[in-house]
């Protein structure tokens, strides 16, 4: 298959190294800030599934995977509201999630601020704000570059 789409990180590799530099930066504060690896990896999942970034989504179901949540936790996180598998600070990361990523609706509205902020610390409300930066931040990459996502061979 011929590649049709200007790769960014390929394209200017400086501004893409900064962004993994950002990004490196930002799971430093939240670990510091109390974000546990599965939760992280919850939030950074279900933004990249609301985005419909197949790549970022295969890197975040392995690191999540890796982090030992489930292959139902997973299938559950787009149903998370209906589902009894989280608890409140997951649905609060899974919330401010999802606000984060339809910003463009009208910022983060009043309602969920109140109810993270309800569950979550000032310091963790901040990190996982973060996360919602970072991993919008690639997914738009990857999205524009179309970047592939093969089958996996069964080994």
């Amino acid at each position: 298959m011929t590649e049709t789409r200007v790769h960014l990180s390929r394209s200017e590799p400086e501004a893409y190294k900064t962004l993994e530099a950002f990004t490196k930066a930002v799971h430093g504060i939240a670990k510091a800030n109390g974000i546990d690896v599965r939760l992280k990896e919850y939030v950074m999942l279900h933004v990249s599934q609301l985005n419909g970034c197949a790549f970022c989504v295969r890197i975040h179901v392995d690191r999540a995977l890796a982090a030992g949540v489930t292959v139902d936790e997973i299938g559950q996180l787009p149903t998370w509201r209906d589902s009894g598998v989280f608890s409140d600070r997951e649905r609060a990361g899974l919330e401010l999630a999802e606000a984060f990523t339809f910003i463009h609706r009208g910022g983060i509205p009043d309602d969920v601020y109140d109810r993270v902020g309800g569950v979550l610390s000032e310091k963790e409300y901040v990190a996982l704000s973060w996360i919602c930066v970072s991993i919008n931040a690639f997914n738009r990459v990857a999205i524009a570059g179309r970047y592939p996502v093969p089958p996996r061979s069964e080994s």
